[in-house]
């Protein structure tokens, strides 16, 4: 089995999460030993994790701290690394620069495991800077896959939402007003939504009409069959 290395605390509690998928499908899937797991938890300052996440400014500073991370993974054994934080993949290729091992992109994961089900129109709930910055937008362009967006008042929302996870304040009210976001992408005929930020996992949102997709688990999935080649 391969060592997979984790650049994680982005936020700690969906890190936790991801590191248990992968210990647990491993373990369903490979009677002999658990799966090598490293974890680097980013040392991010609130002040920048706030801006980032709720504003959508200042991912910038994230750079250096990401690449410290990589670094570090492969020093350690890291045989490829994943990132479970959908925004910061903005910086997908810099990582891949900073190291000589692999890195496997939640996005183009996500863009495969779509394209396999013949998805042509998703909705996507993600934070600002994913939106702004296109990350799946131009992904799904290049596959011919239309991608669509909550309106302005939502995504504000949305980023409060996201800051109150990562801040371990989330409550029933941020998971009332995910499925309100939901529900309007039902309204304009969307069968289909991606959770575009591995933090919204933790509200477990569930429809009875649309089915929802979480790219944390499409990441996991793919590092598990990366960790059992």
């Amino acid at each position: 089995m391969k060592t997979v290395g984790i650049i994680g605390g982005l936020g700690p509690e969906t890190t936790a999460e991801f590191y248990l998928e992968l210990s647990f499908q491993c373990q369903r899937l490979n009677k002999v030993a658990r799966p090598q797991i490293l974890i680097y938890s980013v040392l991010l300052p609130y002040d920048i994790e706030e801006d980032a996440i709720a504003k959508g400014i200042g991912e910038e500073r994230c750079l250096p701290l990401i690449t410290e991370a990589a670094i570090k993974l492969e020093k350690a054994g890291a045989d490829f690394l994943v990132m479970p934080c959908n925004s910061l993949h903005v910086f997908i290729e810099d990582l891949r620069n900073s190291v000589k091992i692999p890195v496997l992109s939640i996005v183009e994961e996500t863009t495969k495991f779509l394209k396999k089900e013949n998805i042509s129109e998703v909705g996507i709930i993600s934070t600002a800077i994913t939106l702004n910055k296109k990350l799946y937008e131009n992904s799904f362009l290049e596959n011919k896959i239309k991608q669509i967006t909550p309106d302005d008042y939502q995504q504000a929302k949305i980023g409060k939402m996201i800051h109150n996870l990562v801040s371990n304040r989330h409550d029933n009210k941020d998971r009332e007003e995910l499925i309100k976001v939901i529900n309007s992408f039902q309204e304009n005929g969307i069968d289909n939504v991606i959770l575009a930020c591995t933090d919204l996992q933790l509200l477990i949102p569930q429809h009875q009409k649309l089915k929802i997709y979480d790219t944390m688990k499409i990441l996991a999935d793919a590092t598990v069959q990366e960790i059992l080649k």
